[in-house]
């Protein structure tokens, strides 16, 4: 899951950003208005979180420019403000929740996931291929008796390859989808991690398959 965070306190976003790295989020972190709405606009985010204090654009204004342009990503906005006005304009703005500061973190992640799964695209627990489970939550990759826990890195990108197995996804796709936006990690690692994958696939007995195809990328397929 890949998400967007707009928010203008450094140590607050800082301290979101690495709760959500934890469980297994990506995150792009914005400091302004303008960059959260170019950011939101083209990149490809499952949900953003969104603070209404910001400088350049407020949060209501780059929200109600989104959902003028068609956005239809969840979103979920933070700010100081909790007077039920306030309240009320972001949820006409199209907010689909709100949530006050401060906050405790634990509610952040339960209102991300209730988020999540009333967004546009349900994402279920579990995510299936052929003969082979990825458990969203724990980060388990499952077949039959056999199960691996994936570190964080090759989790992320496992899950790409199954929320995409009908398609090729090239290295560049998969080095955005997987490590984020504005990762410095060079493309080769996106070959390093399919080779790890690859092995975990082997030795759970998976007859999934890591395939590549040149000049069109990578994909899941069963071996039968």
């Amino acid at each position: 899951m890949k998400l967007l965070l707009a928010e203008d306190e450094k140590a607050l976003s800082e301290a979101v950003v690495d709760i959500l790295t934890y469980h297994k989020y990506i995150v792009d972190a914005v400091y302004n208005g303008e960059d959260a709405y170019d950011y939101a606009m083209y990149g490809d985010y499952d949900g953003i979180i969104l603070d209404i204090m910001m400088p350049k654009r407020n949060g209501l204004e780059v929200l109600t420019e989104l959902r003028k342009n068609g956005y239809k990503k969840p979103v979920m906005l933070l700010t100081a403000k909790s007077q039920v006005e306030d309240r009320i304009k972001g949820l006409d703005a199209g907010a689909d929740d709100y949530l006050p500061k401060p906050f405790d973190m634990g509610e952040l992640l339960a209102r991300i996931r209730a988020m999540l799964r009333r967004g546009e695209e349900f994402h279920s627990n579990h995510l299936q291929f052929g003969d082979l489970t990825l458990d969203v939550e724990s980060g388990t990759m499952i077949c039959g008796d056999n199960s691996v826990v994936l570190p964080r890195q090759e989790y992320r990108l496992m899950e790409q390859l199954m929320l995409n197995h009908s398609m090729y996804m090239n290295s560049e796709d998969l080095l955005e989808k997987a490590w984020g936006f504005n990762t410095d990690t060079d493309i080769n690692s996106v070959w390093l991690y399919i080779s790890y994958l690859r092995k975990r696939l082997s030795g759970i007995g998976s007859s999934v398959e890591i395939t590549t195809r040149r000049n069109f990328g990578y994909k899941l397929e069963q071996n039968i």
